[in-house]
Order: structure tokens, then C-alpha cells, then sequence
């Protein structure tokens, strides 16, 4: 018997063509197993993710894609949908394109769709590095030094002034064209004249050029906060954890993460939400600098590919808590959680063919189930009954694996991870098959980075004795081209 009243549908959204985007799984997944009908807005066929037991339809999104400052086609596509479900459904944004147009449709949806409220454009501000940058400053949350220069030259003296090498950011990635050669959200910058050529295409990138100051990468420095927060940024769920390794290396996707609770990630995450009066899911990312500060470096105004790694030992994660919050059923107290593991199998092989490292089990510690006030994720409203608890639908962990949660394999849901391990095997040898007729393809970084990485290694080796400066990381090496198999 379902363990979720009223029987109200989840209709999830997403409008990032990565058919690799095992967040959306996640969601399916997560709502399926309590008996939620769920359907899914995204590309022709859904990917891996159309193949889940759990999906009811795949409904596709709006011909010829979105225009992210003109988004009546969205409404023309959500209201067909609702028409084919026949009755009022949660709807959740997976991506940032998707909750910044949906935030500016909502007004016309509220009959057929029940949606965060989140008024004056908030997903587009938050999601905004130039408007995120003023927010910290406003409410004192550390934050990497930010300049957005009004020129050329402004640009090559800020990046001089910060230290290079420099990184660079589009303070609207979603208006990015498609297929802009050289034009990714964040690049690093080795060279002024990079800083000044780059700020001569703002036009073309169509929102204002941020240079910050570089923050190097270490084995305990990339962190994230999710949650999922009710009217007024009253906390339903939330938590804090470490990415153990990424894709690509260093600087990408949580490839391997852990649920750890820290005091500072989670009062700046929970303080952010509160003055924002956010309602909705968030994922915040924070870089540890050089003083073990914490500093935020991006807002996604949705939740995160690994959202299923903050699910307690019923679980409940900030999808199920926003769905049982927005259908008005009451949010359980979470239990247990912290220590928790999150794999996404494609991105952790990827990233341990590249050189890292896979984390190893830590020993058993004693974990406060509470965390700091009103902080943890493994504190939530408290006045639940175990709504949560359900064995007839909850699905089965054997005890050896009872902490890890895997991105696409699960037993009583296989197919996903048959499609995606198909599909990427697929793209690796029909690239090789290319490379080898010499025919040139964009996206070739993912096939080309294990006959890259050693020759990179190399280069990036100090000669023995050399009497270089140590005073500056050396930052890692920046990808030369995009990968289509890679959605951040």
C-alpha cells in the first residue's frame, strides 16, 4: 500500500540535453518506490532514465528547445502536459534552465501544477554569479574575491590584481549559445591577454564576464549543502557533504561523495535560505581556501545530481520532503544518515582511470543524530509519525552495502543501468572507431583523457631541484574542449 496520501502525481522537468543525468533517476526513483505516479519532461526517449520501472510516461519537451528569456513555449508544453495527466501535479525543476523558466511561468500554472512559490524571479537571481556575489557581500557568507570588470583592459588589470591564473565566469550561463566554440561557464585564465580576449566576446556570451580569485582543489576541499525548505526558508531537510572525487578530476561533478555534517557549510547554507524566504530545493557548492574558510561558489536553485545521498535511514530526501510538503502531508523527523556514501558508477570509473583516488571506508564513528541546531539533515520539522517507514515499498539494502547509494544501479530497478552502461560503452567505441578514420567530432575530451592524462602528469612534474616559486598550487590542467557526456 503506498505509503503517500492523496495520490497526487510528480511531474519532473528538465531541459539540459544530458542523457546522463542520474539526478533525474534519482527523483523518479525516489517517488516511484512510495507510490507517486511519476512522468518525466525531458528529451526524445528520456535516455538510460526512461527505462525505470517507476517512470509512467515520458513526455517530451518543447520543439526545437527553450529561450530561457521567452519561455511561453515551457507553458505550452507543461499545460499539454497536465491536460494528459488529467488532474494537478507536484512539479519538480532538475536543472537550473528548467526552475529559472518555470519561476516565471508559475503564475499561470498554479491550477495545473503545484510549485515552490518563489517570487521576483528568485531562481534567476540566485542562479546569477554577478547578483550571488552581492548577496554574500550583503550578508556576510564568505565568498571567493569577485570582480566584474567593465572593459578590456579592466578585465586583464583584475586578473593581474587577483593572481594568476584567474577563473572566469558568465554571470547567466543558461544564455550561453549552443555550440559557441571556446564560451563554457567557468574557464581557467593563465594569461591577462586570455582575461581581455574573453570579455571582448560578452556580447556573444550574452551576460557580464566574473573573474575570481582561484581557489585550489584538494583532497578535503570541495563541499555542498542541499535542502529542501518550506514557505519563509523554514528547513524541512537539510545536510552537508564532502566530494570524495569528481568528474572531470578536480573540478567537475561529484563522481563520489559523503554525507558529513560540518557546523560552517550547513549555518551558511540554512542562513542563505532563511533571508531569502527560499521555498523550493536548493545545492549549494563551497571551496575550502587556504585558511579553511568555506567560501560559496555556486547557487543551483534545484536539487543536485547526488540529492539521493541525504536520505535518512527511512528514505526521505529533499524531493520526498518537498512532495509531501506541497500535497500538505506532514514532513517526518529525519533519522540516521550521516556517514552515507553516493556513487555515480560512469563518473567514478571515468575519474579513477584519470588518476584519482577512490575513498576508503572510514571507521565506525558516533555520528549526533540531531547535528547542530537546526542545521543537520538529520534534523528536520520533528512532528512526524514515520510516514516514512513503509517495508512493503521500501526498496531492500543488503547489510554490506547498507551506506552506499549508487547513481544507477539498483536492484529492483535495473534497466536504467543496463541502458547507461549500453549507451556509454556505445558512445566510447563508436569515438575510438571515429578517431581511428580520422574524423574530426566535437566532445572527443572524455575518449581522448586516459591517452592525455599521463603525457599531462608529466608536464605538470616540478624537475627535481628546480628553484621555481612554491608559493602559488599549480592549478590544474583546464579542459580544452566540452564534454557531452558531462551536465554540471
Amino acid at each position: 500500500m503506498p505509503a503517500y496520501l492523496n495520490h497526487v502525481p510528480a511531474v519532473v522537468l528538465r531541459l539540459d540535453r544530458n542523457p546522463f543525468h542520474h539526478g533525474t533517476l534519482g527523483a523518479v526513483r525516489s517517488l516511484g518506490r512510495k507510490g507517486v505516479e511519476v512522468h518525466a519532461v525531458v528529451e526524445s526517449g528520456g535516455g538510460p532514465m526512461g527505462r525505470s520501472r517507476y517512470l509512467r510516461a515520458v513526455h517530451p519537451g518543447p520543439a526545437g528547445g527553450l529561450d530561457p528569456e521567452a519561455p511561453e513555449a515551457l507553458l505550452e508544453c507543461l499545460t499539454g502536459v497536465s491536460e494528459r495527466i488529467g488532474r494537478p501535479a507536484v512539479l519538480i525543476a532538475m536543472d537550473d534552465l528548467s526552475a529559472i523558466a518555470v519561476s516565471r511561468v508559475a503564475p499561470m500554472l498554479r491550477e495545473r501544477f503545484r510549485i515552490p512559490h518563489q517570487p521576483d524571479n528568485l531562481p534567476a537571481r540566485v542562479a546569477d554569479k554577478a547578483e550571488l556575489s552581492r548577496l554574500c557581500a550583503r550578508w556576510d557568507v564568505p565568498h571567493p574575491e569577485t570582480v566584474i570588470p567593465a572593459s578590456g583592459a579592466e578585465a586583464a588589470e583584475a586578473a593581474w590584481r587577483l593572481g594568476l591564473p584567474v577563473i572566469a565566469k558568465w554571470s547567466r550561463p543558461w544564455l550561453l549559445p549552443i555550440g559557441a566554440d571556446g564560451l563554457r561557464s567557468t574557464t581557467l585564465l593563465r594569461t591577462t591577454a586570455e582575461a581581455r580576449r574573453l570579455y571582448e566576446r560578452s556580447a556573444e556570451a550574452g551576460s557580464r564576464l566574473l573573474l575570481q580569485r582561484f581557489l585550489p582543489a584538494g583532497p578535503d576541499t570541495d563541499w555542498f549543502f542541499h535542502g529542501a525548505f518550506a514557505r519563509g526558508g523554514r528547513p524541512l531537510l537539510a545536510g552537508s557533504g564532502r566530494k570524495e572525487l569528481s568528474w572531470p578530476v578536480r573540478t567537475g561533478l561529484t563522481a563520489v561523495g559523503r554525507w558529513l555534517p560540518d557546523p560552517a557549510v550547513e549555518a551558511a547554507g540554512l542562513r542563505l535560505a532563511e533571508r531569502l524566504g527560499y521555498q523550493g530545493i536548493l545545492d549549494l557548492d563551497f571551496r575550502r581556501d587556504e585558511l579553511g574558510c568555506f567560501r560559496l561558489v555556486d547557487f543551483n536553485p534545484r536539487p543536485g545530481a547526488q540529492f539521493r545521498l541525504f536520505a535518512d535511514s527511512a528514505g526521505l530526501d529533499v524531493v520526498r520532503a518537498m512532495y509531501l510538503d506541497l500535497t500538505g502531508q506532514q514532513v517526518p523527523q529525519p533519522s540516521g544518515g550521516p556517514g552515507r556514501v553516493f556513487v555515480a558508477e560512469n563518473y567514478a570509473l571515468l575519474a579513477r582511470v584519470r588518476g584519482g583516488s577512490m575513498p576508503r571506508r572510514p571507521a565506525a564513528v558516533s555520528v549526533d543524530p540531531a547535528g547542530p541546531a537546526g542545521a543537520s539533515a538529520s534534523s528536520g520539522p520533528g512532528q512526524g509519525q514515520g510516514q516514512e517507514s513503509d517495508p512493503q515499498r521500501a526498496p531492500k539494502r543488503s547489510a554490506g552495502r547498507a551506506g552506499v547509494e549508487t547513481a544507477w544501479f539498483a536492484a529492483d530497478d535495473p534497466l536504467p543501468f543496463v541502458a547507461m552502461l549500453g549507451a556509454l560503452l556505445g558512445r566510447g567505441a563508436g569515438k575510438g572507431v571515429r578517431a581511428l578514420r580520422g574524423v574530426p567530432e566535437q566532445g572527443r575530451r572524455t575518449a581522448l583523457a586516459v591517452v592525455r592524462a599521463p603525457r599531462q602528469r608529466v608536464r605538470n612534474e616540478e624537475p627535481t631541484g628546480s628553484a621555481a616559486p612554491a608559493s602559488r598550487p599549480v592549478p590544474p590542467e583546464a579542459p580544452a574542449e566540452p564534454d557531452e557526456l558531462v551536465s554540471r
